[in-house]
C-alpha cells in the first residue's frame, strides 16, 4: 500500500480498529490513551505508538489533542527496523525524531504531503524512532524528497550531498548502489518528470513552469523535452488534455 498521512484528534470514547498495514501514532499536541493488544500506555509529543498489522488496538483522549497518523506497508521496511519497532510499540521520540515529525507535519500543511514525498522520508523516520544507525540509503531518500519538493533550486552535486549529509564521493557511490544512476542524471530526469506532471495537471504558464522546474527559461525546457521525448511543452500539454478528455 502507498504511505498515507492523516491528522487526527481523538475523543473520550475509545476508537478501536485492526488493519492489514502498519501504523504510527505521532502525537504533536496533548495526550492519547492507547491500548495495543492489551498493552496500554499514554502517548504524547515525547512518545510514539507503533501498531503492527493485524493487532487490535484502540485510542481515546480526555483533552485537546492532535496526532499525525502514518499508515505504511511494513513489508517495505527492512526486517531489522521492523523488529526494533515491534520490540517497543511505545517508542520515545528523540529530538531528531521530533524534528522529522515536525517537518513532515509542515509538508502536510503546505502541500498535502504527496505519497511519494512520504515514501522518501519514511525510512529515515523509522530508523530514527527505532534508534538505529541511519543507513546512507535512508539519508539519500530523505534528500531526494527535499529536492523533489523544490526542483527549481540551483541543485548541484555539492548541495545534494549536503542535503543528504554525506560527501560528494559518498553521494555518487550511494546513487550508484541504490539507484543505478548518477546524481546529475537523476536530477535531470526528475526535473523533466516534474515539468511533465505540471503540464498535464495544471494551467501554469509554460515559462513560469519551466523556471519552477529548474530550467533557465522556456526555451531550455523545450530543448530538454525535444531531446528526451521529441515533443514540445505545448504539444505535450495539448496531448495530455485530450487524453484526459477521452477518459
Amino acid at each position: 500500500m502507498p504511505t498515507e498521512l492523516d491528522l487526527r484528534s481523538y475523543v473520550a470514547e475509545p476508537l478501536a480498529g485492526v488493519h492489514s498495514f502498519a501504523q504510527l501514532v505521532l502525537p504533536i499536541q496533548g495526550r492519547v490513551i492507547m491500548d495495543i493488544k492489551g498493552s496500554g500506555a499514554i502517548v504524547h509529543p515525547q512518545r510514539a505508538a507503533f501498531v503492527e498489522p493485524g493487532l487490535v488496538h484502540e485510542a481515546s483522549a480526555t483533552g485537546p489533542n492532535q496526532s499525525l497518523i502514518l499508515d505504511f506497508d511494513l513489508a517495505a521496511v527492512p526486517d531489522a527496523t521492523a523488529a526494533r519497532l515491534a520490540e517497543r510499540p511505545y517508542a520515545p521520540i528523540s529530538a531528531p525524531a521530533a524534528k522529522l515529525i515536525e517537518f513532515i507535519g509542515l509538508l502536510r500543511a503546505q502541500s498535502g504531503a504527496s505519497r511519494q514525498t512520504l515514501d522518501h522520508w519514511l525510512p529515515l523516520l523509522l530508523e530514527t524512532l527505532a534508534q538505529q544507525e541511519i543507513r546512507p540509503a535512508s539519508r539519500l531518500s530523505a534528500a531526494l524528497g527535499r529536492i523533489e519538493a523544490n526542483p527549481g533550486q540551483p541543485w548541484s552535486t555539492d548541495t545534494m550531498a549536503k542535503a543528504a549529509y554525506m560527501s560528494v564521493s559518498s553521494l555518487h557511490r550511494v546513487f550508484r548502489d541504490e539507484m543505478q544512476t548518477t546524481p546529475q542524471a537523476w536530477l535531470t530526469d526528475m526535473r523533466l518528470r516534474w515539468a511533465c506532471r505540471q503540464l498535464a495537471e495544471t494551467d501554469l504558464p509554460i515559462a513560469q513552469l519551466a523556471t519552477l522546474a529548474g530550467y533557465a527559461d522556456q526555451s531550455a525546457l523545450t530543448h530538454a523535452m525535444r531531446r528526451a521525448m521529441d515533443v514540445t511543452p505545448l504539444a505535450y500539454r495539448k496531448r495530455e488534455r485530450q487524453n484526459q478528455t477521452k477518459i
